[in-house]
């Protein structure tokens, strides 16, 4: 599963219940990273991407390897993550749910910065599992 989450510069993901923030150019560009394969997400971030994603309220069990699960507001899992992209609003939000996942193993692959409709700056941080054994 290749993960894609969106954090504040504190790692907040979610406030109140509400995602902290959308951009219409982020969410383009997630859509066009993700065309060669499956969108997976729940029914509250479905409404940001609109038709052409998988749908599913288990979507984080239900992905197979090489499919994308776009996460807001449930606990990422991470047990099967075999890349994590993270876009980075580089602000501060006021947060009550944050991305804890353990990214042991993880090793950061490439960061692209663009603009975005509602951010100046957005980061976008690729990390891939590390398969060395040592």
């Amino acid at each position: 599963m290749i993960l894609i989450v969106c954090l504040d510069d504190n790692n907040g993901m979610m406030f109140n219940h509400r995602r902290q923030s959308r951009d219409r150019v982020l969410v383009e560009r997630i859509r066009k990273q993700t065309s060669d394969g499956v969108l997976w997400m729940n029914e509250y971030s479905a409404r940001l991407f609109g038709e052409g994603v998988l749908v599913d309220a288990d979507f984080l069990d239900k992905a197979a390897d090489g499919e994308y699960c776009f996460v807001e507001n449930v606990e990422p899992k991470t047990d099967n993550m075999e890349k994590l992209i993270i876009y980075r609003w580089n602000r501060e939000y006021p947060a009550d749910m944050y991305f804890t996942a353990d990214m042991s193993g993880m090793e950061l692959e490439s960061v692209y910065e663009f603009e975005g409709s509602s951010h100046e700056c957005i980061t976008e941080e690729i990390y891939r599992k590390n398969n060395d054994t040592e």
